[in-house]
């Protein structure tokens, strides 16, 4: 355990991070799995509209450096190219 203030205050925010972040790499996951959820159902409508909201989560989850950015853009550009083959394989 922590022994002077300024350590028991490192571990305190420490903590509250975690679970900040934790939250927010839950979030991620569950947007990215929607996506793909949506894919398999092969509904248009509904894949875009939550490929575009999953690309937002993405977006900001790699600002606040939870993701790296290029993770972020690769997430992104696989989603994208998933939804674009579903639509064209469609036809």
């Amino acid at each position: 355990m922590a022994n002077t203030s300024q350590a028991r205050k490192r571990a305190r925010q420490s903590s509250e991070r975690n679970k900040h972040n934790s939250s927010l790499r839950s979030m991620l996951r569950t947007a990215i799995k929607r996506v793909t959820q949506s894919i398999q159902t092969k509904d248009k409508s509904t894949s875009e509209d939550v490929l575009r909201k999953a690309t937002s989560i993405i977006d900001r989850v790699a600002d606040k450096g939870i993701i790296h950015k290029n993770k972020a853009a690769r997430h992104k550009s696989r989603l994208t190219m998933s939804v674009k083959n579903m639509l064209l394989n469609q036809q």
